[in-house]
This record gives structure tokens, sequence and C-alpha cells, in this order.
């Protein structure tokens, strides 16, 4: 079966490797001039499996609201909001209030990263990818007590899955990452032990060569304007090319997985995706001193920046920002995750010499990522992962391609399921 893939970010390309493997003849449409160049570009770098949770979290709900008023709060809000954001932040409320609803998806969301963790290490032994990757655990440190004793409940859900986690003392989070030298408050840490790090952008690409070798077509500079559908199932897809000209592309069946662009391609079908770009801001930097920089991934609870080692380069990223699709950097928020880096590890580089970039993440107002049949009957969806697009791909890719398979997915999918926002 020809099946056409929308979207060349990690998403797309784990989709198209699954696809590849089960004998399809697969075509990927990137708008960019390679892979992994969008959300997957510069993204904290952590695969973290054991760390996902939906994003209407009730627990946050008035803990955000002071930090929009904070200086260096991890949560910004471009003033005066646009309808869209005014929209999903009602929206996230719902759920987040939605009785019962944030445990059954936490829970969701962990399954699928623990699917996510087994398909990865399986793409790591068949190919040798070079994405600096590694699989050497996650800390979330514990700037308070209340945060420590916070972490002795997600602990216990932890355990309950099978997930691998310890609570640390001080004196062992120290013992675990020696450079960690800096004067920020500590006391603890959750270790996620099987969690990993690595270069999404890097991965993207080397994947994306390993398609290729197996048989794909890669489209790149190529816009999908829209879906070419009758009431049953999508005929083809109508494309602009670099040059302007338009295109069609037919297929037997269709994925989508372009992110934050994937709500407008499905709209004319009658499929609403309440979809938001939530930005996001990362540095990177060459190590200057690696002895004195992260051993793997580190997350300061108290500026909510995480810092990850890439070989000789360090990755920090921070915040969450409502603000359309603004590309600006502002120097306030580059400053507040240097001052969190330095906070932790003084002197690992020359932060000055930090490469900043931004990107947005395809939010659903719920958590949980959009995976299952679309609507119409060869139409499928693999998208808006948020924050965890890296983490969850490898997993998210294997279910998708057991549906179109018509297979039993290995993770159940009614939380992820396409329809549930008209419901």
């Amino acid at each position: 079966m020809h099946i056409a893939v929308v979207g060349g970010g990690v998403v797309g390309i784990t989709t198209a490797r699954e696809l590849l493997r089960r004998g399809h003849q697969v075509t990927v449409l990137e708008r960019h001039a390679l892979a992994g160049n969008e959300t997957s570009k510069a993204n904290a770098a952590q695969r973290s499996y054991g760390v996902v949770y939906p994003w209407a979290d009730p627990g946050m709900v008035f803990k955000a609201l002071p930090w929009l008023f904070q200086k260096s709060g991890p949560l910004k809000l471009r003033m005066p909001p646009s309808p869209e954001a005014v929209r999903f932040m009602f929206a996230t409320l719902r759920y987040a209030w939605s009785p019962g609803l944030f445990g059954l998806n936490k829970r969701a969301m962990l399954r699928l990263g623990i699917h996510s963790r087994e398909r990865f290490l399986a793409l790591e032994q068949e190919h040798k990818l070079a994405f600096d990757g590694e699989h050497q655990g996650l800390l979330h440190l514990a700037s308070t007590q209340k945060a420590m004793d916070d972490y002795r409940g997600v602990h216990e859900l932890l355990s309950e899955l099978g997930i691998a986690s310890r609570l640390l003392t001080p004196e062992q989070v120290r013992a675990a990452e020696p450079g960690m030298s800096g004067n920020g408050p500590l006391y603890g840490a959750l270790s996620y032990d099987t969690d990993g790090t690595g270069d999404c952008h890097l991965f993207s690409c080397e994947l994306a060569k390993v398609c290729e070798q197996l048989g794909a077509s890669f489209r790149y500079e190529v816009e999908v304007q829209r879906l070419i559908a009758d009431d049953a199932r999508v005929q083809a897809l109508q494309l602009r090319t670099a040059s302007g000209d338009l295109e069609t592309l037919a297929a037997d069946a269709f994925v989508i997985c372009a992110g934050c662009w994937s709500p407008q391609l499905v709209r004319p079908l009658g499929l609403e995706l309440p979809m938001y770009p939530i930005k996001g801001y990362s540095i990177t930097v060459p190590l200057s001193d690696p002895s004195k920089a992260p051993a793997s991934t580190v997350h300061d609870d108290n500026f909510k920046v995480v810092s990850t080692r890439l070989g000789d380069r360090l990755r920090a990223t921070g915040f969450v920002e409502l603000a359309d699709y603004n590309r600006d950097i502002p120097e306030a928020r580059i400053a507040t995750i240097k001052q969190s880096v330095q906070s932790r590890f003084p002197g690992c580089a020359d932060l000055n010499a930090a490469e900043a970039w931004t990107g947005f993440r395809p939010m659903t107002p719920d958590g949980p990522a959009i995976i299952g049949r679309g609507p119409r009957d060869n139409l499928f969806l693999n998208t808006g992962h948020g924050t965890f697009g890296w983490t969850l791909s490898a997993g998210s890719a294997s279910v998708i391609a057991q549906v179109i398979d018509g297979e039993e997915p290995s993770v159940p999918l009614d939380p992820f399921r396409p329809g549930r926002f008209a419901e």
C-alpha cells in the first residue's frame, strides 16, 4: 500500500520507518528543506518516558496564575491574548476540572511512554544512528521540601506501572551529577532511571537517511495545501512546490503528522482539532569544561528549566508561552535559562556563546496526543504531542502503524482518539 506521510519532523519520520518495516511504500512530504527542522530542531533533548503528563493538570491551575506575573516565571502570555489563546485556556480549564480525567490521561501517556522507550531501544539496536543518544536517566530536582514530598506520590505511581525510579537525597543527587556545583536550593530529587537524551534534529535526519535507503520517497520544500476527498475516502493531496507550482499526489492512505499545522488540513473534512502552538525556548552551547556539566538530564524545578548533556554540547530549555506563532526571542527568556544553568552547573560553558532557538509545541487542551483514524476511511492522524513529541514519537509511530494495518494497538488508544473534542 502506498502511504503518504504529511510532516517530516520526528513523529513523521518514525511513522515512515514503522510503515516501511511493514512493507508499505512511503512518501514523506515536508515543507522544510530537511527533516526535523521545525519543533524537532532544538527541543529539550530529553526522552522523558516516565515524566509524561497531561497539559490539563488541575494541580497546576492555581500555581500557573502567579507565574504570569513573575519576571522569570515559566508561564507567559502575550498581551493582549488572541481569541485563539483565550479559547485554548478555557478549554484547558474545562478538561483540568473534569473529575478523574487527569489521572486517566496520565496513566495512558505513561503506558505510551513505556512502549516508546521499547521502540527507541529497538531502533537504536537496529540502526547505528549518530545523534548523541543516551539512556542514563533524568533527575527532577526538588528546590523545596514540599516538592520532595510531592515526588513521593509520583514515585508510587511509577512503581505501580513498573517504571524504574528512585527518591534521592541531596548527597545522592550530587553523587549522580558531580558537575552540579552551583548554589541552587536542593532538597533531593526524583530519579527516572531509564529515561534518555538525544538530539532530536540529528535523530530525525539520520532516520530519514535510513528510510530513503529502505525505499521511502522524500519530497522536501513542498507544502500540502489541502486533502482532496469525497465523503468516504481521501483520494490525493494538493501540493505547492518551492517554485509555486501546484501538484496532486495520489496514495492509498494518508497520515497527518504535521504538528501545529495539522488542524487546517483536516478541518475541511469536518474534524476540529483544538491544538495550540505552545512556544518554548532553548539555548545550545559547546561545553568548555565537561566535568562541570550535566551527566544526563537535570530538570531544575526552581526555574522550570531542563539542562541536558548532548555529547560535547549543553542544551537548556524552558518556558511555556502562549504567543500564537510569534517567533521573537526576548532576551529576558534566554537570560532566565542561562541563570538556571549558572545556578546548577557554573563554569560548564561560555553561556555568552549560546545559540538561542524558539519553536512551537502542538498542544491539545487536555494533553494526550491525537492518534488514530480520521474522518475518512484511509486518513490517519499522529499529531498533537505537545512537549512530548520527541519522547513519544517512536511509540506513537508503532501504534499508528498497527491501526493502519488493522491490528490491535500495543497501547489502548481511547484517550488519544481524534474525535474526542466533539464529544
